[in-house]
């Protein structure tokens, strides 16, 4: 196993900022101690197998649950110690069972605008997710690409600083996927930092600009892809089969076009 990196040092441009960050259960620690940065603008992806305590990590840092040990700072505010004020500069990628099924996408960003106390255009938001010739839709006439546009539309109501992103593209097809990466990208170009989780290693590369991989609690690896990479191939590392410049989700979407199938 590689050895775990030193910590970031914190700069100006650290816009979150996680020192000895823990969490127990039962006296087992699922996060133990984790340190990390992640810089303002960036696209920083959090992989780990099942159990490894992503979500328990991301909730920490967005204020949703209690910390037990170490401290976060989220654009300069205390996380402990400040939750409204981080809640108010972040923005959280809704599970679809949040949504009022009977309540159109206009009417549901109008609701989630009032309890934020944001001023948001329903169209506008609905424009950047491509999801204009819904607004008078409700959500369970939705497709899964479509739920999952309209959860970061939700997600940006309050302009936030820092876009949490749990498994974005889980069950979507090869187009909406695509779609959704683009959409990532867009997000990014507005100079909101954006935290994902995936279980899509080629998503991960793809989009993230660094990431941390997690196992039993713990910040193993922290780097850019493309470095996390060539340390592999200096330890020497080879595939047995031969590596090509496409595979078959790129032969599916050559095939059958990059357009949504809403």
């Amino acid at each position: 196993m590689p050895s775990v990196p030193a910590p970031d040092v914190p700069d100006a441009k650290d816009i979150i900022v996680a020192r000895g960050l823990t969490k127990s259960y039962d006296g087992v620690a699922v996060v133990d101690q984790i340190d990390l940065t992640v810089r303002e603008g960036e696209i920083f992806g959090i992989l780990g197998p099942n159990g490894a305590g992503k979500t328990t990590t991301l909730e920490m840092i967005e204020a949703m649950r209690p910390i037990d040990a170490g401290t976060v700072m989220v654009d300069g505010i205390d996380v402990a110690r400040h939750p409204q004020q981080v809640r108010a500069v972040i923005g959280i990628q809704l599970q679809s069972s949040a949504f009022f099924e009977k309540i159109t996408l206009v009417e549901q960003i109008r609701m989630f605008a009032a309890f934020y106390g944001a001023k948001a255009d329903p169209m506008e938001l609905l424009a950047a997710v491509d999801l204009v010739d819904k607004a008078k839709s409700y959500p369970e006439k939705l497709s899964g690409g479509q739920r999952q546009r309209f959860s970061i539309a939700t997600a940006l109501i309050n302009t936030p600083r820092v876009l949490f992103l749990d498994e974005p593209t889980t069950g979507l097809d090869p187009q909406a996927r695509r779609h959704l990466w683009d959409l990532v990208r867009q997000i990014q170009g507005q100079g909101i930092t954006i935290v994902l989780t995936s279980h899509y290693m080629d998503e991960a590369q793809m989009l993230c600009d660094r990431l941390a991989i997690m196992d039993a609690g713990r910040i193993i690896a922290l780097d850019s892809p493309a470095q996390m990479v060539q340390d592999l191939l200096d330890r020497g590392f080879h595939k047995e089969v031969a590596v090509v410049s496409a595979d078959l989700e790129d032969v599916f979407i050559d095939l059958t076009g990059k357009e949504l199938r809403d």
